[in-house]
């Protein structure tokens, strides 16, 4: 039976693969690669084609969602086996999981080979400890119609629970577009502006974080006022409105991500 593995990349390059990742990688009859749910900025194609010793096949979005039988599942077919390599770890925060389903029903055998994910990243980026985060959500770019109030509604029922709020930021690969710390502040303080509810208000204390698991990574907090004037730089970005603190979270807050004892809740 042709098997296809999912392989994690990790948060920033192609060497956060782990080893194991990389010896699977290597013995793949044909390997695929997708970008669109992370611009890994650190990656290079030259170097991780070098570093397997095989051409990788680069997917778009469309690959995946419309064409997924035609652009992997018969080649993987045609070699006997096959490798996704994945930004972050590949069931965490995509839709994968529906590709590993569709891929086990056409008679492909399918397993995961983890790797770093934003979900832990974050924990150790700001101090705050991974068991007090509730539900998720992503802030997704500005179109034509007003944006959705769903991560706000997040933010507000987590903050109830006294729970930390991860929110991601959308990423159009396509056409090179990622949404910024600065951005997903503006269109929550607008949503709070609009419905008074308390959730986010420019005296609510975040922490946005940028290219974390970079060398580069960069990690700013305080209040949603002051926040959403910092630089952040290059994508990838994040955001954490943290709920209720424990006294070791509120000093790495402050060692670690700059927030002044003032802007602590």
């Amino acid at each position: 039976m042709p098997e296809l593995k999912f392989i994690g990349l990790g948060l920033h390059d192609e060497l956060g693969m782990s080893l194991r990742g990389l010896e699977e990688a290597r013995a793949a009859g044909v390997v695929f690669l997708e970008l669109y749910t992370n611009p890994m900025p650190g990656l290079s194609m030259e170097r991780l084609e070098r570093l397997l010793g095989k051409p990788i096949r680069v997917l778009g979005r469309a690959d995946l969602e419309e064409r997924f039988r035609e652009a992997v599942l018969e080649p993987v077919r045609e070699a006997g086996s096959g490798a996704i390599l994945v930004p972050g770890d590949p069931m965490v925060f995509t839709t994968h999981s529906a590709l590993r389903l569709e891929a086990e029903r056409a008679g492909v055998r399918t397993s995961l080979i983890h790797a770093a994910s934003i979900l832990s990243a974050i924990c150790g980026a700001t101090g705050l400890q991974g068991y007090k985060f509730g539900r998720a959500a992503t802030i997704p770019i500005p179109g034509r119609s007003a944006p959705p109030e769903s991560p706000y509604e997040c933010v507000r029922e987590n903050r109830a629970r006294g729970l930390h709020t991860l929110l991601l930021m959308d990423f159009r690969a396509e056409e090179g577009i990622a949404m910024t710390v600065n951005e997903a502040l503006g269109q929550l303080l607008a949503i709070e502006s609009k419905r008074g509810e308390g959730a986010l208000t420019p005296d609510t204390l975040v922490v946005g974080a940028a290219r974390v698991g970079s060398p580069d990574q960069l990690v700013k907090g305080g209040r949603a006022a002051r926040v959403i004037g910092e630089e952040f730089g290059p994508p990838p970005h994040c955001l954490v409105v943290p709920g209720a603190l424990h006294f070791v979270e509120r000093d790495c807050l402050k060692a670690l991500a700059g927030v002044r004892e003032d802007e602590l809740p």
